[in-house]
């Protein structure tokens, strides 16, 4: 059985990050390999795996490496560890967290250690309807939690008033009118803990259902539809604009007798320009998964139709 000691530089890891990873494992656990894991992509993402006698656990180094993200927001590690915390709370599958390294102090990058959820990423689902159910129903789950007191709170990706129409839309009429909406002040809300970043990539399957929710850093308190109109806008890149009403409609499901909710296109449509505010281009988070059939003119195509649909929602 190898020793930790035998591991270090294992997936370009520097000694000082396995020795504090060994810290935290206390003496007779054993780190018997690491290696990266795949879809990081404003940090390095590592899997642990730990023995002791017959016993095994596995967890996940999460470095950041994304400099103007920490310049920007420099309490990354705090806010994830609360975030973490609150999941857990909420009753939430989510990473359990273990440690954290706030200033790099120990493992030259600021970095957590969380212990690791079974399952993985699916994006390309044998039964879609099945799948936009199961991340429908796991999200009404968190919006129906009693909301917790929770210090970082939700402020909009990009300021509506300087939002510019994209280049590449074959429907500019729709856009600008979007344009003018996404102005508009901002709908009343219910304040609810939110996952902020809810979308296919981050959301864990294990046989048929859904084992979890992973990606924390951006929770905070603020609107449900955020969180829809996130998940929504990458399923019509994905897979088109029937499954994003798919979503939405199992999601209303869901919540039916919470009090507080209401469909707001609102959120949708500022969430889709967002994701358009710079040069369109296919996530590599997804083409990382294996998702390589998609083009920025099929993109295109599909969020145009989007666009227009929201309008009609109106």
């Amino acid at each position: 059985m190898p020793e930790y000691k035998d591991l270090q530089g294992a997936a370009g890891l520097p000694p000082s990050v396995t020795e504090w990873i060994k810290q935290q494992c206390g003496g007779d656990w054993l780190i018997r390999q690491i290696r990266p894991l795949p879809g990081g992509i404003s940090s390095a993402v590592y899997e642990v795996q730990l023995q002791r006698n017959e016993e095994h656990a596995t967890w996940v180094l999460r470095q950041y490496t994304n400099q103007s993200w920490l310049d920007e927001e420099p309490d990354l590690i705090a806010h994830e560890s609360a975030a973490l915390h609150a999941a857990y709370r909420h009753g939430m599958d989510s990473p359990g967290w273990i440690a954290s390294d706030p200033d790099g102090r120990y493992c030259g990058k600021p970095s957590i250690l969380m212990r690791r959820l079974p399952g993985e990423v699916v994006l390309m689902p044998d039964d879609l309807t099945s799948w936009l159910t199961g991340m429908a129903q796991v999200l009404t789950h968190l919006h129906r939690q009693k909301m917790d007191p929770f210090p970082w709170t939700y402020y909009s990706y990009i300021e509506p008033a300087q939002f510019r129409l994209p280049d590449w839309t074959a429907r500019p009429e729709a856009w600008r009118e979007i344009a003018r909406i996404i102005k508009e002040p901002v709908p009343p809300y219910v304040p609810r803990f939110i996952h902020r970043d809810y979308h296919p990539t981050n959301v864990l399957w294990e046989r048929g259902q859904v084992s979890g929710i992973v990606d924390w850093v951006n929770a905070c308190s603020g609107p449900a539809g955020i969180d829809v109109g996130h998940c929504r806008v990458n399923l019509v890149q994905l897979h088109g604009l029937q499954a994003a009403d798919q979503f939405l409609d199992a999601y209303f499901n869901g919540m039916q007798g919470e009090q507080g909710i209401e469909y707001d296109p609102y959120w949708d449509m500022l969430t889709l320009a967002s994701y358009v505010d710079e040069e369109l281009t296919v996530y590599r988070g997804w083409t990382d998964l294996g998702v390589t059939y998609l083009s920025k003119d099929m993109l295109a195509a599909r969020l145009d139709e989007y666009a227009e649909s929201l309008l009609r929602r109106c």
